[in-house]
């Protein structure tokens, strides 16, 4: 691979790694018991899709550090995708999210397997649960085979446990924060610790280790990645309720219906005034709800330019993460290469 970055070649080398190694993962499950194959079929699906973000930020921590382009190195990144599709399954188990990339969820997926047991929709679920539990098993195998140095293994080894341990403190955030009263500050904590980190961070962090990166550096890299993820959910925020739908491939309802501490919906409630939060009170967390119900909650949160004040916070944090990166002395290319992805996480349409 050349210096120059090339989003649609690097998205191939690493569908190609997640794809044959999950597929093989698959299959020995699968080999158990012929009842496994409609949960093996999920661990596919769970890869299939993606833009291949934090297999990139992974990449050129690794790069920015001087190292040269690696097929170890692509492997180990692909290993950010797993975490992904795991964080992805139980996230839509936990939403009860039917669609994901057009297609249905995990849970709402496995539902034909169990349609005749006792409680199918709960075993579905369970299912759904435990597909999630393997792909982030799988992604520490891929990292730990990614044939790079044990030495250069050991060294990014303890970022797992903080990845981690940050990414299940966000959902938890999420879930206890859920339908409690609208705050922006801690809108923004759930965003920090829930995508924001695992999206950009860690995965720079890591790929930094890896490489060797100085303390300088990783400082610099905390300093660009975690304002770009929290633009990057801001964003994500944004999309979930005024994106096209047959673009996100998620159903549109879901931030609306569950009530969630979305920093969009803070900021439209700290902006409303007791008229309109008397009628947002009768319309969020409503289960049921209908393309009318929905255009309500667009329609308050437009005339009170809610969404232009994400926009605001997602160029401020853009901005913020470009300073960063223009104070680090790393190469030319990875520069390049860093500025056109926080572009590309910030300002996507699906």
């Amino acid at each position: 691979m050349s210096d120059r970055w090339e989003p649609a070649a690097f998205k191939t080398r690493i569908d190609e790694v997640l794809h044959r190694f999950v597929a093989q993962e698959a299959d020995q499950f699968a080999a158990i018991d012929p009842l496994l194959g409609p949960v093996a079929d999920q661990l596919e699906a769970a890869v299939a899709d993606g833009k291949r973000l934090r297999a990139a930020f992974c990449y050129w921590g690794w790069r920015a550090v001087g190292q040269p382009d690696s097929d170890s190195l692509v492997r180990a990144a692909a290993s950010m995708e797993l975490v992904h599709a795991a964080a992805v399954v139980h996230d839509d188990l936990i939403d009860d999210s039917p669609l994901r990339h057009g297609r249905p969820t995990a849970h709402v997926a496995l539902r034909g397997t169990v349609r005749r047991r006792p409680r199918a929709d709960a075993a579905a679920r369970s299912l759904a649960m435990l597909v999630g539990d393997l792909l982030m098993a799988l992604a520490g195998q891929l990292f730990a085979t990614s044939g790079l140095p044990a030495a250069y293994l050991a060294r990014a080894r303890p970022l797992w446990a903080v990845m981690a341990r940050e990414l299940i403190a966000g959902e938890c955030l999420e879930i206890l924060r859920t339908g409690v009263g609208p705050d922006t500050e801690a809108s923004l904590k759930v965003i920090r610790y829930k995508t924001a980190k695992y999206t950009v961070e860690q995965p720079l962090l890591i790929g930094g280790a890896l490489a060797g990166a100085g303390e300088r550096l990783r400082e610099g890299y905390s300093a660009y990645g975690l304002p770009l993820g929290e633009a990057f959910q801001l964003r994500d925020d944004l999309l979930g309720l005024f994106g096209d739908p047959e673009r996100t491939g998620k159903a549109s309802t879901d931030d609306v219906r569950g009530h969630r501490p979305t920093a969009l919906l803070a900021e439209t409630w700290r902006l409303a005034g007791d008229n309109d939060r008397v009628r947002l009170r009768t319309l969020l967390g409503r289960r049921g709800q209908d393309a009318d119900a929905l255009d309500m909650v667009r329609e308050v949160m437009r005339r009170l330019k809610a969404p232009d004040r994400i926009e605001e916070l997602i160029s401020a944090r853009v901005e913020e993460a470009l300073g960063a990166l223009h104070e680090l002395d790393v190469p030319a290319h990875a520069a390049d290469a860093l500025t056109s992805l926080a572009r590309t996480a910030a300002n996507r349409l699906s």
